[in-house]
């Protein structure tokens, strides 16, 4: 099958747009009518002779503009359109309107790839009906500051972050302002500045920018499929003597790495003969298929514990909890209330009552299973994943084939009007070591089929190489 109708040679515009207008021009102009097929792909790029990523961001053009539908495996189609006809006007030739929009040119909306929030499965509702019974029950403490932290809070938290066969005291547990605001707030309480804190070297490098900005210095220490690497951090202990460690021992940001029990059990080794702070971000635990016992089971007297509901129930909460060695409760939740100016009494109370009922674990539920589902896509599309824990992930760590870079990949998928994170942004200090690689974000697209079309013009960059991109001289 070929295409039917004629694509503009305007040399200013990207071929994908062109083409986009041309199938809008088609289903207008009657040449494509409600149900026809459009040709596959791989069909239509080796026709014209352009990469398959060309043509899917072209789909992904028709499909956002409500021109087509469809999904992976069957196909697309043309929709029915009543508000296209063919008065439709246009700019610059075959350049149309956004619909609705006047005389404006058309938007184009960036597809977010670089974010790892929990997925719409429609948890909003729950959410909603949440709170309006917090509004209904509390009028007084929602228009108050936070003044006593309600028993049930302490009781939430530590049903939440039970895993592993430990289940942490209620009277160490403190309820946060999300994960970020605990973790800068215990670094506060266990450091001063000037001080060194110990990193992988890919991590979550916002914790590690923070640090920054109150004065404490981060260090990286190698690691392997099992993250950090104990010789390397007794190493760097001995000659550079940071006081905590910030790990995720549950899966790795960005590499989903994953540290077993052997592993875990020698880090803290390591960190008590260096009297080391732990710093447990387990984030992304409660996405894993099984659960092994956390450090702070391992090390309870040097160990801070954090969790929240970001990546498994809704991040826009902002709801977490972090669990103290013995003693510091008080400490952390004086640093965490001058840090973010305390909890909001509205946000907490919903997050509580969600845990306690039992409808954040439905809702984690239906995320996981989300999440596996976006997966299959990936794995489809893109390359399976080579272990269980990166399966179970809301992204994809990528290694780029020759002649890619991290910084290049990025930028012809900015050109595609995708939006991912390449390995820099994962770095808590420059290193000498480039892996070319890439993470992709499956958790934020609206929908599945936008997902797709995403995937599948990053596969075709992928496979084209770099010359499937051009920079700006």
């Amino acid at each position: 099958m070929t295409i039917a109708f004629e694509i503009s040679d305007d040399a200013a515009m990207p071929f994908y747009l062109r083409l986009a207008n041309a199938i809008e021009r088609a289903i207008v102009d009657g040449l494509l009518k409600p149900g026809d097929k459009l040709p596959p792909q791989r069909d239509i790029a080796f026709d014209l002779k352009v990469t398959v990523g060309t043509i899917g961001r072209a789909y992904q053009i028709a499909r956002e503009r409500g021109l087509t539908t469809g999904e992976v495996g069957r196909g697309t189609y043309v929709r029915a359109i009543e508000t296209a006809s063919a008065s439709t006007p246009v700019m610059g030739g075959d350049f149309p309107l956004a619909r609705g929009l006047g005389t404006a040119a058309p938007v184009e909306p960036v597809i977010a790839l670089d974010s790892t929030a929990s997925p719409d499965v429609d948890q909003a509702e729950e959410i909603a009906r949440t709170i309006a019974e917090v509004i209904r029950d509390c009028p007084r403490q929602i228009i108050d500051y936070v003044r006593e932290v309600p028993q049930t809070w302490l009781e939430a938290g530590t049903a939440w972050l039970e895993t592993g066969g430990w289940r942490p005291d209620p009277a160490n547990v403190v309820p946060t302002l999300g994960v970020d605001a605990a973790i800068q707030a215990v670094v506060t309480v266990t450091t001063h500045p000037g001080d060194r804190i110990a990193f992988e070297e890919l991590c979550y490098s916002t914790v590690a920018r923070g640090a920054t900005t109150i004065g404490r210095l981060p260090l990286a220490v190698a690691m392997d499929e099992e993250g950090m690497l104990p010789d390397d951090l007794d190493r760097c202990a001995a000659r550079q003597h940071p006081r905590a460690i910030f790990l995720t021992p549950a899966a790795n940001n960005p590499t989903a790495a994953r540290m077993s029990l052997k592993r875990r059990e020698e880090i803290v080794s390591v960190a008590r003969r260096h009297n080391l702070t732990i710093i447990e971000d387990n984030v992304y635990g409660r996405l894993m298929p099984d659960a092994i016992p956390p450090i702070a089971a391992l090390a309870p007297e040097r160990t801070f514990f954090l969790e929240g509901l970001s990546k498994t129930v809704a991040a826009g909460l902002r709801a977490g909890w972090v669990v103290c060695p013995r003693g510091q409760a008080i400490r952390t939740t004086v640093a965490h209330n001058m840090l973010s100016g305390g909890r909001p009494f509205l946000n907490m109370e919903a997050a509580a009552r969600l845990v306690l009922s039992g409808a954040a674990e439905t809702v984690k539920r239906r995320v996981v299973a989300e999440i596996a589902a976006r997966g299959m896509l990936f794995n489809r599309i893109v390359a399976a994943p080579t272990t269980d824990v990166a399966a179970a992930m809301p992204f994809r760590w990528v290694q780029l084939p020759a002649p890619w870079t991290s910084p290049a990949f990025l930028l012809a998928a900015r050109n595609h009007n995708i939006r991912i994170h390449g390995e820099d942004e994962y770095r808590p200090v420059r290193g000498e070591r480039q892996r070319h690689c890439v993470r992709i974000g499956l958790s934020v697209v609206r929908d599945r089929e936008t997902l797709a079309a995403a995937l599948t013009t990053l596969k075709g960059l992928i496979d084209s190489g770099s010359i499937s991109y051009e920079s700006v001289a």
